[in-house]
């Protein structure tokens, strides 16, 4: 007979090994997206961490970097809504915790700087006129983010509803979602 393979393990490697695999390889991703490199690192490590939710220290520890490092990264993480901070009952510890639904979250911000930059880029072909070839360039973006801005909503209303079925099919509710 063969030897069983655990499948719970990548590459049959040791756990912490693999572990430590997914996250430089999906921060390197992430890097080449243009998210800066510790943040990327901390996202990682956040979203294959079994309980979604870390401390500074277990941070620091996993990615062998200070606290200072793990601090800075939070910082900007919970600016752009990726992970949120959370105080662990009795203790003055935070933990950090990532979300089922950050993509989610991330995208509707994007929806008003997309609103933002077409804003701008109206005046842009305003003030340099439609004929120019910079009113032309301008426009054929601010055109873009229309589009975008347009297929957003609808695009999202379909997440939404692809992902209710699909935490349904995994006998699973909705628990994760966040609201004001």
């Amino acid at each position: 007979m063969g030897e069983r393979r655990d499948e719970s393990r990548v590459d049959g490697g040791d756990e912490a090994e693999a572990v430590s695999r997914f996250v430089e390889r999906f921060a390197a991703q992430l890097v080449q997206a243009g998210m800066a490199r510790m943040p990327a690192r901390v996202f990682a490590a956040l979203l294959s961490s079994e309980r979604g939710a870390l401390t500074s220290a277990e941070l620091g520890e996993q990615l062998r970097v200070s606290p200072a490092a793990v601090s800075g990264a939070v910082r900007y993480l919970s600016q752009v809504d990726m992970v949120s901070r959370e105080r662990e009952p009795g203790s003055r510890r935070e933990r950090y915790r990532v979300q089922g639904d950050q993509w989610y979250d991330v995208l509707l911000k994007r929806d008003s700087i997309l609103r933002n930059w077409q804003e701008t880029m109206r005046e842009g072909v305003e003030h340099f006129g439609p004929d120019s070839p910079q009113g032309r360039r301008i426009n054929d973006s601010l055109e873009f983010f229309r589009f975008l801005e347009k297929e957003l909503g609808s695009l999202m209303q379909r997440w939404a509803a692809h992902r209710a079925e699909h935490l349904e099919d995994q006998g699973l509710s909705d628990h994760s979602r966040r609201r004001p």
